[in-house]
């Protein structure tokens, strides 16, 4: 008995012994193929899925074109700078690890004094954590409003369940932000993982971070302008999440000078995104705003090229490769002289500031001492192209500040130049002489017996400023005579017999109530007659109107740039052109041209040579004996021009007008002057002057 149970013992051992060994090896057999899988069948499925890296893209900007005057001179350049973001796609998840990212990038600048330049945010609490209140001048702002309301959402308190907004407190916006960004959080040992002031740091940014509606397709721009201690600093420390970009902004290399006509960049306004989204513009692109910045876009703005970064899965860049070169673009040349352009905005305030101070000095009223505004246009008479185009008062560019200069009761962005509408006064009755002429009305050699009022309609008819002023009268005179004194009586005669519809025929031939072609935006002006009360629904035209448009009165409103071009087509043959800015367009930093501007013709008027004669002596006897002598009669280069005087109020001193031309016999270049409550248009040719000096390199003698 004993034996038998010893032997089944035996065998019972044996066979858990056999279980043992052969669960053993089946388990060994099943880890060595597993291993021999992984290693060697599919070994780089498993590497990868260790080493697992993500490629991303990034944009690369397009280099603008600069902007120079017609002789090379630069006018607007880029100055390029580093500009510091936190990156959406590399800044960790985690709320922990991305506040630290944050202090990080805080002490980073502060450490190498980059935090002055730091990209102030609209916080909307005052005050520091946990003592706040709300900033409600900063939420008065409709905007601001709209803006904070919208981190009110991402908190998830924007609304209730019935759709009414729910209002907190700044305590509990502020415990809010808290709970959402674990400001709250606690080491290992219970102690506050953040400060007071750290906590309302990171608020700051995050509430910025909203605020800007950051994201994977929006960088969130941190500092500006940083120098290379801090991207040292950066690139040696263990941080991520934050880019460098490479940023490029306008720099004016005259401050100060053609303002009103360079403009500005900037990014798309809201009204624009359709129009610049169909060109291919990302809704962040930098471009013109106004100005020539914005007329020659399509010339100065480059195309972006593309990056692609590539991490690992710890954020860590592996490498960069462009796929997609950035092509800068094009630089614009402008008709415009840098030179004459300082002449002409120098001349103008100094002119003004003159005619104040002469004013001031004389016993009468209304005499000049209230100017403080004009304008002057210079241009080509065989071209259009326009030298200098200046208004005062003027602002800086460099030292840019829309809201305060809107608020400027002078109004300095105002474009006096293109935009003010003033009236010709007697430069208009060069036109109206040409007409007279040219319809037989009269002859060069034909006298007209002047009286001190003009009594055809009415015996209390308009009187000649000459019987106004003096009580005096100009006597039997011609047209060049009339031109020469600028009586008044003279072209009241003529322009009855003319009519107002060859008055206009003739102001409209020379371009006068017509945009004249710059690429910048200009009034049209107005031309006075029947056809213009119609439209503007302002009555009846009476015989005694055609008198006072004779004299450039009446309705008639036109701009200087206007009245440039008139007077540069009718010196220059009949020939109108269009006025323009645009010389050339060249390749980025070099100056191998790619499109060069044709001078356009608008129209043609054909004068007889009796005629072109007779206007070009009236012309040139105005500048030797008559009203502008004061100022041209010793003038090296032999020229022409006309006075001009307007009244605008009979509280307000008269507007000065002055339009020259020169040199005599082959004319070159026309310029205009206005000058708001100037005075005299004898007093508007000095800025003339000024600028003929500096065409004909006068200035430097």
């Amino acid at each position: 008995m004993q034996r038998k149970g010893k032997n089944r013992k035996g065998i019972s051992f044996s066979v858990r012994l056999i279980f043992i060994a052969v669960i053993f090896t089946f388990a060994s057999f099943f880890y060595i193929t597993k291993l021999a899988n992984i290693q060697l069948v599919n070994r780089s499925k498993y590497t990868s899925s260790v080493q697992r890296t993500y490629s991303r893209i990034v944009t690369i900007q397009a280099q603008r074109g600069e902007i120079f005057d017609r002789n090379g001179k630069a006018l607007v350049t880029n100055v390029y700078t580093y500009n510091l973001n936190f990156d959406y796609g590399s800044l960790s998840k985690n709320v922990t690890e991305s506040n630290s990212t944050i202090l990080g990038v805080i002490n980073s600048l502060e450490v190498t004094g980059n935090s002055d330049k730091r990209v102030e945010s609209k916080f909307p609490l005052l005050g520091s954590y946990p003592n706040f209140i709300y900033d409600e001048k900063l939420l008065e702002n409709q905007s601001e409003r709209t803006k904070f309301e919208r981190v009110l959402g991402d908190l998830g308190f924007d609304k209730n369940k019935d759709g009414e907004k729910i209002e907190l407190t700044a305590e509990q916006f502020a415990i809010k932000l808290v709970e959402k960004y674990s400001l709250d959080a606690i080491d290992e040992e219970d102690n506050p993982l953040y400060t007071n002031e750290q906590i309302t740091e990171i608020m700051r940014v995050r509430y910025d971070m909203v605020y800007n509606q950051f994201s994977s397709v929006q960088p969130y721009l941190f500092a500006k302008e940083v120098d290379l201690s801090l991207i040292t600093l950066m690139k040696e420390s263990s941080l991520r999440g934050y880019i460098f970009t490479e940023d490029v902004s306008r720099k004016y290399e005259y401050p100060g000078y053609a303002s009103h006509i360079l403009g500005t960049v900037g990014t798309i306004y809201k009204e624009d995104l359709e129009y610049y989204s169909q060109k291919g513009y990302k809704m962040n692109a930098i471009v013109g705003r106004d100005g020539c910045e914005e007329a020659f876009e399509e010339f100065l703005h480059g195309v972006d090229g593309t990056m692609v970064i590539e991490e690992d899965a710890y954020g860590n860049i592996i490498s960069q490769r462009i796929s997609k070169e950035p092509i800068s673009g094009n630089d614009v040349w402008l008709t415009i002289d840098i030179d004459m352009q300082i002449a002409a905005e120098d001349g103008l305030k100094d002119n003004i500031e003159y005619i104040v101070d002469k004013a001031k000095k004389t016993e009468g009223k209304f005499d000049g001492e209230d100017a403080f505004a004009g304008a002057i246009t210079a241009v080509g008479v065989s071209n259009g192209e326009i030298y200098a185009i200046a208004s005062y008062p003027t602002f800086d560019l460099s030292d840019y500040d829309y809201n305060s200069l809107r608020e400027d009761e002078t109004a300095p962005l105002y474009n006096r130049a293109l935009l003010g509408l003033y009236q010709p006064g007697s430069t208009f009755k060069v036109g109206v002489a040409a007409a007279a002429l040219e319809e037989g009305i009269i002859t060069p050699k034909s006298t007209i017996a002047t009286k001190g009022r003009y009594t055809f309609y009415d015996a209390n008819g308009p009187r000649c400023w000459l019987y106004l002023s003096k009580g005096q009268v100009h006597g039997t005179i011609n047209v060049i005579e009339a031109i020469q004194e600028s009586c008044n009586y003279f072209f009241y005669d003529v322009g009855r017999q003319l009519t107002i519809s060859n008055i206009n025929k003739y102001a409209s031939l020379f371009g006068l109530g017509q945009t004249t072609g710059i690429e910048l935006p200009e009034s049209a002006g107005i031309l006075a007659g029947p056809d213009y009360r119609d439209r503007a629904g302002l009555g009846e035209w009476y015989p005694g109107d055609t008198l006072q448009a004779a004299i450039g009165q009446s309705d008639n409103l036109f701009t200087p740039l206007q009245i440039s071009s008139y007077i540069a087509t009718l010196v220059g043959g009949g020939t109108r052109y269009s006025t323009h800015l645009l010389h050339s367009v060249r390749k980025f930093y070099t100056n191998e041209i790619v499109y060069e501007y044709e001078p356009k013709v608008l129209g043609n008027v054909e004068l007889k040579d009796s005629t072109y004669k007779t206007l070009m002596t009236a012309m040139k006897s105005v500048t030797e004996y008559g009203s502008a002598s004061r100022v041209f009669s010793t003038y090296p280069i032999p020229m022409g021009g006309k006075t001009g005087t307007a009244q605008v109020s009979t509280t307000k001193s008269d507007n000065a007008i002055f339009t020259a031309f020169a040199p005599f016999d082959n004319p070159e270049i026309v310029a205009t002057c206005i000058i708001e409550q100037g005075n005299s248009g004898t007093d508007a040719g000095f800025t003339v002057k000024d600028v003929f000096d500096s065409y004909f390199g006068l200035d430097d003698k």
